[in-house]
């Protein structure tokens, strides 16, 4: 069997771990490189062996698939001509930029019996994939996705760069319809979003609450899971997990702890975690969850079967997200009475930045170039 061909639409920052990757996949090969920029395209290509396009169009009859890993809003015009012209798209998250066109990418793909894939990356994160089957309908979820301001993706906010990512992963735990979403969300800098937090309520009960922010000092992408059987702690980034599962004392409340004796606390405590509420850590697997995301594509098209992750899951998680953002921009600051509303809307205070002292020249003109 031949290997399949493969093509990375963009040449910036996740596009080049896409390159890199692809360019070792064992029953695929990389073909071509395609990106406006062409300083960026010609070094990836140049460093993965493939063929430098200024024009996502010159992949017709060339490749057999490709990884689209450009800024979100030219998702869909660029996924839409791929598909159309036979090609199996795996494109990064979020899917497209509105429910309407991820269906229609969808539908198309389905037509063409084409495989839509979507970069949903913590699917496949071995964290997660490590504890999956032990948490079945889960009662309660939490999330925080904290980074640094990157200065990537400015062209949407952190809803749609970050959130997604735990939306899809709470999506595919839950299996059950949305039926309320509460929001809070504010921008720090530029015109989107920075920090929002989110309440999702299911149709089974459970309820998630989830936290983003792109403006924060730490980095953290964590999830707890509770379920009837356990609590799972999951880090994605240090690819760690653990189980606490409690045992038929705490279950069945055989003891008060209001009527506890000092001395009886002081057992207790120290029994806690060893013999009541036992925690255990999970041997996870070293993988890389981008090569995994690959390998699944590949698989997809090679047995024409669904990917893990589908247009389908990536269009669910865009409707969840879209829910979230309405809330967001709706929410009154000041209640009814007050006008401020949304996320941009502008504390009661003055600015330092308004000071003019605060900026040296070269600042000035720093933030001058950086406009113009």
């Amino acid at each position: 069997m031949s290997r399949l061909k493969i093509a990375v639409v963009g040449a910036g920052h996740l596009g080049r771990f896409h390159a890199r990757i692809a360019a070792a996949l064992p029953d695929a090969r990389l073909v071509a490189i395609v990106d406006t920029n062409e300083v960026a395209c010609h070094e990836l290509a140049a460093e993965t062996g493939a063929k430098p396009l200024n024009d996502f169009r010159d992949l017709f009859g060339l490749v057999d698939a490709a990884i689209v890993a450009t800024p979100t809003e030219s998702h869909f015009e660029i996924a839409r001509e791929l598909l159309t012209g036979g090609i199996h798209v795996l494109a990064e998250k979020p899917i497209t930029t509105t429910v309407s066109e991820a269906e229609e990418l969808v539908e198309l793909a389905q037509r063409q019996q084409l495989t839509l894939q979507v970069g949903h990356i913590e699917r496949f994160n071995p964290a997660l994939s490590a504890i999956r089957d032990r948490l079945q309908d889960p009662k309660y979820i939490t999330t925080r996705r904290l980074s640094p301001y990157s200065f990537r993706s400015t062209d949407i906010g952190v809803v749609h760069d970050l959130m997604i990512h735990d939306i899809d992963a709470i999506l595919s735990l839950v299996k059950s319809p949305v039926t309320r979403v509460e929001a809070v969300g504010m921008s720090v800098l530029g015109n989107s979003e920075d920090m929002v937090d989110a309440r999702l309520h299911f149709s089974s009960g459970c309820i998630a609450n989830l936290t983003a922010s792109r403006v924060s000092f730490t980095a953290e992408r964590s999830m707890q899971v509770f379920t009837d059987e356990c609590c799972a702690t999951i880090d994605f980034g240090a690819r760690k997990a653990s189980l606490v599962a409690p045992t038929k004392e705490i279950l069945s409340r055989q003891f008060e702890v209001d009527t506890l004796t000092n001395d009886q606390k002081s057992k207790l405590r120290e029994q806690m975690f060893a013999e009541l509420l036992i925690k255990s850590d999970v041997v996870i697997e070293d993988a890389n969850a981008m090569q995994l995301e690959q390998l699944d594509f590949v698989r997809a098209i090679r047995t024409s079967t669904e990917p893990q992750v589908t247009g389908v899951d990536g269009r669910d998680a865009l409707a969840v997200a879209e829910s979230i953002l309405h809330q967001v921009h709706a929410h009154k600051w000041d209640g009814i009475a007050g006008n401020r509303q949304g996320p941009m809307a502008q504390p009661h205070c003055d600015s330092v930045l308004d000071s003019d002292d605060f900026w040296s020249e070269d600042d000035t003109v720093i933030l001058r170039r950086k406009a113009g």
